[in-house]
């Protein structure tokens, strides 16, 4: 079979499950298939057999709604590919936000905490991109702590410097004591989705994990332990940065002012100009209101 002609009519099967980006999720599905770069693709002209019919069933699985990461097992952030499957949230675009959001507060030997780092991408772009910070990577899944550890492993053997992975909840008030007042960044991409809001999200949402999602009716459930350990966390002046839900523009910056710990609190747009993250500055002891914060 031509390339073209497989290519047209994968694009036209996607197009009619209602895939938005058909013809881009196709052409990385047949360049994985050929193992080769997307670019490359006009290089193959023909496709034997047993690539026609691998091609066709990753188009098929695709077509009935798993995401194009699991299918090809990697997922882009920032300057880096990252390891994910079943049992861990798939990195979005919009996320990498987040590390420009607090690149300009990160300088050489500072720590920075990620509650909640999922397969890494926070925490491992932080690393890869200010080589000497120290970065602490929490996550409380084990499952997700497995490839959370394969993609620190990648990192490490491509020459970035090692981050620690720490098995523990963003909202344990004993969460990483020994670290208290002494971290210069926190960020987080916290579960936030209203359960509510669940009927409408796209298909793929399904095959990432619901405690990686979800979190309450509101979407808040996580957010007054989140910040509070945020606060115990951070030194005076240290930088928090969190993802969040656009019905959250509001009640999330409330929620930071109403904890009496922190300053400058400042809502973000994403990439398609809705309201997605907050950053806000740990006050100085003198000034914060110790009776406020509470692990929620």
């Amino acid at each position: 079979m031509v390339l073209q002609d497989a290519l047209r009519a994968a694009t036209q099967r996607l197009r009619d499950a209602g895939i938005e980006s058909a013809r881009v999720d196709a052409e990385l599905l047949l360049a994985h298939v050929l193992g080769v770069e997307r670019g490359a693709l006009i290089l193959s002209p023909d496709l034997p057999e047993p690539v026609q019919a691998r091609f066709g069933d990753l188009i098929h699985r695709r077509a009935l709604g798993s995401p194009l990461q699991h299918l090809t097992g990697r997922a882009p952030f920032r300057y880096l590919e990252l390891q994910v499957g079943p049992g861990v949230f798939i990195p979005r675009p919009e996320t990498e936000l987040l590390v420009e959001l607090v690149a300009a507060d990160l300088a050489d030997g500072q720590t920075v905490v990620d509650l909640g780092a999922g397969s890494g991408a926070l925490a491992l772009s932080i690393a890869h991109e200010f080589r000497s910070c120290r970065v602490l990577a929490v996550e409380r899944s084990a499952s997700a702590r497995d490839w959370l550890g394969r993609n620190a492993a990648d990192r490490s053997a491509a020459g970035d410097p090692a981050i620690e992975i720490v098995a523990g909840d963003l909202t344990d008030p004993l969460l990483l004591g020994e670290l208290t007042a002494a971290v210069d960044v926190v960020v987080s991409n916290p579960p936030y989705v209203p359960a509510v809001a669940a009927p409408q999200l796209r298909p793929e949402v399904a095959h990432d994990p619901a405690e990686a999602v979800f979190a309450g009716a509101d979407g808040l459930a996580v957010m007054p332990g989140l910040l509070a350990t945020a606060a115990r966390l951070l030194r005076p002046g240290g930088r928090l940065a969190i993802e969040h839900d656009d019905s959250h523009a509001v009640s999330l910056p409330s929620l930071l002012d109403g904890t009496g710990q922190f300053e400058e609190v400042v809502e973000h747009l994403d990439l398609n100009g809705r309201p997605r993250f907050v950053t806000a500055r740990r006050m100085a002891l003198q000034d914060a209101d110790p009776g406020t914060v509470s692990p929620g």
